[in-house]
């Protein structure tokens, strides 16, 4: 088991029916045939995934294929069948199935040493807990939890276990993005103080996404993370306070106990602000970034694939990459030395805190002083 040298019961059919040296070394040798890399290809780092719905199974699954330093070595899952069917496609024991109720007993299992949580995010504290009681490193997918309460929790699990607790937000690992934040770092444009952007798609029927009981919030939750997360980058710092306004629900019989669409503003202490926007009824993948000495946008933003971006200055264009690839072997070579890990909880309990406020502000019509 790789120890941990950093700071700081349900199944889905169930529910409802800055680029280190690590991540640039990991990336070199993705690029190398694996015939000329496999004399000194490490030892891989075993990954476990909790939840076997649809990005699981079109995005991570080959993600950890193409990978360079991990292996998938088991998956939780509330269908059996359907465990086991992973287990004889993918070339791992069938023992490295388990149910939700009995993660526990991952701890059994040291070639598995890291999970990655991809279960509706009412459940994501419960399962990354267990992960970690049971002594492994987790990666939690967006958001962090449904609560700043379950964050702690969370994080206190994981300093108890010794373990890391990251996120999963691949988009760190994505060049346009990458290209935003050395931009924002180095000062290309001055400090970005007007921004503004934001994500939504139209939801076409009922899924748990647009149940509180499951969700924990409508699209805010889902897809505006994106958008507030993408802010803080560009600013390169966390907001001071917000305003925020639900948009009235065009179908409110989709939408019962979460919002269909939200506006928010954030604001900074420089006295930059993010003009930004979320919804499950309009189609919006966009983000913009304005200094005094130049701007940037990306739409498509916040994309698998398929991301285009420009500046004052003409398009930009860079190679095609599997975001969560770059992500995932990031994590790894972090985990195997002992270097600060990527992505860290403190990132998702941040958006967490952020996210409480939109919806205070957005329930009582006031501006919110953030406190986190």
């Amino acid at each position: 088991m790789l120890p941990l040298r950093t700071s700081p019961s349900l199944s889905r059919r169930g529910f409802l029916a800055r680029t280190s040296t690590g991540l640039a070394a990991a990336a070199a040798a993705s690029m190398l045939p694996r015939s000329l890399n496999a004399a000194a290809e490490p030892r891989r780092i075993g990954i476990v995934l909790a939840g076997l719905g649809n990005y699981s199974t079109r995005e991570l699954l080959p993600a950890i294929q193409e990978s360079q330093h991990l292996k998938l070595v088991g998956v939780v899952t509330g269908s059996a069948d359907k465990g086991v069917a992973w287990a004889r496609e993918h070339g791992f024991p069938e023992r490295n199935v388990w149910s939700y109720a009995d993660m526990a007993r991952m701890a059994d299992a040291p070639e598995a040493e890291l999970v990655y949580v991809v279960t509706p995010n009412s459940l994501h504290a419960e399962h990354s807990i267990a992960a970690l009681r049971a002594g492994k490193h987790v990666i939690c997918e967006k958001p962090m939890a449904i609560s700043v309460a379950e964050c702690d929790q969370m994080m206190a699990a994981a300093t108890a276990a010794n373990r890391s607790l990251t996120m999963g937000y691949r988009l760190h690992f994505d060049p346009y993005h990458q290209e935003l934040i050395r931009r924002a770092q180095a000062g290309t444009d001055g400090p970005y103080l007007a921004m503004s952007g934001g994500f939504g798609f139209t939801m076409g029927r009922k899924v748990w996404r647009a149940e509180r009981a499951l969700a924990g919030g409508g699209p805010l939750m889902d897809v505006g993370i994106y958008a507030l997360h993408e802010a803080c980058l560009a600013a390169q710092a966390d907001p001071v306070a917000l305003t925020a306004r639900e948009r009235p629900k065009k179908r409110p019989d989709l939408f019962v106990d979460v919002e269909e669409a939200l506006d928010w503003t954030m604001e900074f202490a420089n006295g930059a602000r993010a003009d930004l926007f979320t919804s499950y009824a309009d189609n919006m993948n966009r983000f913009r970034a304005e200094g005094a000495r130049g701007w940037i946008e990306l739409e498509p933003a916040y994309s698998y694939r398929g991301l285009k971006a420009r500046t004052h200055e003409g398009p930009l264009t860079y190679p095609v990459v599997r975001q969560q690839t770059l992500h995932l072997d990031a994590l790894a070579v972090a985990l195997r030395q002992g270097t600060p890990v990527p992505t860290p909880a403190t990132l998702g309990r941040r958006d967490m805190v952020i996210i409480e406020g939109i919806y205070e502000s957005a329930r009582t019509g006031r501006r919110v002083t953030l406190r986190y």
